[in-house]
């Protein structure tokens, strides 16, 4: 016969190795009333799917503004995530873009949602000028086009609350080791049908599907570096 207290310390063990994952988007902000990344961080968190089976998801949509990021991202962190696969609205893109590394610079000239503006370019002086991912890109390419959906590798996840993000939650990483992600997508297409741009534009439900794809292949990169040690 097992205890309850024996079943409470099985919990305990079970509850440690389960496998959390973190999946965030952005709010509106200016020139972007409507942001779907967020929409797309919910409609993933939401996914129930076999390959996903016994993982904690949880999603969050942080305020496009650097002192949400700030005050959100440490939090998300306290949690112990294994996975952070965060995503941002490229307006101008047509394919999805997994960014390979975030840059140690700020654009001085475009506020937040909030009205801030920065008041020095680079994010941390006396820091290198990029930080690299650890993902394996090539596994996420591979995966998102596999679904027939257009994408490439980035180098450059611009000046904005995107690549500030990246670079605060690539910076944790050092520290806390959860294998992070940054996704950019482009417009989804009923937007861009009323706007008379970006003609092919995918709607919410595919960039879900194709996205779910990346998100169960960095859950097995996740899986294989905990193995590792």
């Amino acid at each position: 016969m097992i205890s309850k207290s024996g079943n409470r310390f099985s919990d305990q063990i079970m509850r440690k190795n389960v496998l959390r994952v973190i999946i965030a988007g952005f709010g509106p902000f200016p020139g972007a009333p409507s942001n779907p990344s967020g929409r797309l961080a919910t409609a993933l968190a939401r996914r129930r799917r076999p390959a996903l089976a016994g993982i904690e998801i949880e999603s969050h949509i942080f305020a496009t503004a650097y002192d949400a990021v700030d005050r959100d991202l440490p939090k998300l962190l306290a949690r112990k995530p294994d996975v952070i696969l965060i995503f941002g609205l490229a307006g101008r893109r047509r394919e999805i873009c997994i960014e390979t590394r975030a840059r140690n610079a700020r654009s001085l000239n475009f506020p937040d949602a909030g009205g801030s503006r920065p008041e020095r370019r680079p994010i941390d002086t006396g820091q290198g000028c990029e930080l690299k991912g650890k993902a394996p890109f090539a596994q996420l390419l591979h995966a998102v086009r596999r679904t027939a959906l257009p994408a490439r590798l980035s180098r450059d996840a611009g000046t904005y609350l995107c690549n500030y993000a990246y670079w605060r939650a690539l910076q944790a990483a050092r520290r806390d080791h959860p294998l992070v992600q940054f996704v950019h997508i482009p417009p989804l297409a009923s937007k861009a049908r009323r706007a008379g741009a970006l003609r092919g534009a995918p709607p919410l439900s595919r960039l879900v599907a194709a996205c779910e794809h990346l998100l169960v292949t960095l859950i097995s990169a996740s899986r294989k570096s905990h193995c590792a040690f």
